[in-house]
């Protein structure tokens, strides 16, 4: 009678954008979640944090800044950088992010949708600990 099992050397990564069924969190938002706690930091705390999304046009990146801008974010649209011709930045941040798993799944949920509906990448977000 086997206790363990052997790790199957054929079993695929796990898909870092995908969502965790049981709390629809991002998996790669659970692990930076988990690397901050290990920190010290405690998440239920408000904090300042940086969400980046990537747009192919400026208009575009413009109207998700409006939209981030309406949901209580400082937005900023920043110009191409030169090793990224063609693709415009949007940086937005909040001072008083809560980082629990309500708060991580509303502002994914909010720029990943931003990013959708106007043609761009949501790229992730970091934090202060």
């Amino acid at each position: 009678m086997r206790l363990f099992r052997r790790k199957n050397e054929e079993e695929e990564p796990i898909d870092l954008e995908a969502r965790s069924p049981e709390t629809g969190l991002k998996y790669k938002d659970i692990a930076l979640m988990g690397q901050m706690i290990q920190q010290g930091a405690d998440l239920t705390q408000p904090r300042h944090a940086l969400y980046y999304l990537y747009f192919g046009d400026p208009r575009a990146a413009q109207a998700g800044a409006t939209e981030g801008r309406d949901a209580g974010y400082t937005c900023e649209v920043r110009d191409p950088l030169p090793e990224y011709p063609g693709q415009w930045s949007l940086v937005c941040e909040r001072q008083d992010a809560l980082l629990d798993i309500d708060g991580v799944r509303t502002a994914d949920d909010l720029f990943q949708g931003i990013a959708d509906k106007h043609g761009g990448d949501f790229d992730g977000w970091e934090a202060a600990v």
